[in-house]
């Protein structure tokens, strides 16, 4: 998987989707800092997670972004995105291969090394680690730190997703330090000072 250090953002949609969303989106991706977009959406209905997926598979195809689905392997491959990501209660990296073949799965590994090398083993795509800070759009269960990324830079060439509370004043200090690429939400969609259109040209 190619890395582009001036694409180095992950983003990860909002809990709710509004009207307003691919509007924003579109101009977000305008700002080519996004790699990849992931569609995480939490109690809603797969016809509707459909409706809203094709549209955002548009708006990410126009701008050369990759389109990932969160958990559902199935919904990933009925929207053909470009992959899926999966946390460690979500189905095994070997069923799911077989279900989206070459597509991009990357995989959730907490702060553990442990989980890392299982995955570098399965051919993980990219690997997620985190929580680096608190963040307010999802529980934290898990801390991470730089010395966890060093240690896995050790082992792998697999490129690296750095997540939790990433906003304009901390994200620096994760690119400096082998995080390949930043997985960012409230920072974009719940910023209360700035639109996200605005938030985006923060992040240099």
């Amino acid at each position: 998987m190619r890395i582009n250090k001036k694409k180095f953002i992950y983003l990860i949609s909002p809990n709710k989707i509004e009207k307003s969303f691919y509007l924003d989106l579109a101009n977000i991706l305008k700002s080519r800092k996004v790699s990849f977009f992931q569609l995480r959406l939490k109690n809603v209905s797969i016809q509707k997670k459909l409706i809203m997926g094709r549209k955002i598979k548009k708006i990410c195809q126009k701008h050369n972004t990759k389109f990932l689905v969160n958990d559902d392997v199935f919904l990933a491959k009925k929207l053909d995105s470009d992959g899926c990501h999966l946390g460690q209660k979500d189905m095994n990296i070997m069923k799911a291969r077989k279900i989206i073949k070459k597509k991009i799965i990357g995989i959730t590994c907490h702060n553990s090394i442990k989980l890392a090398k299982l995955a570098i083993k399965n051919n993980a795509d990219y690997l997620a680690f985190g929580a680096f800070n608190v963040s307010r759009t999802k529980k934290t269960k898990y801390k991470a730190n730089i010395k966890l990324l060093k240690k896995i830079k050790k082992i792998t060439k697999t490129p690296i997703v750095a997540i939790g509370g990433i906003n304009s004043n901390n994200y620096k200090k994760l690119l400096l330090n082998y995080a390949n690429f930043l997985a960012i939400s409230g920072y974009i969609w719940n910023n209360k000072k700035l639109k996200p259109t605005d938030a985006i040209k923060k992040l240099i």
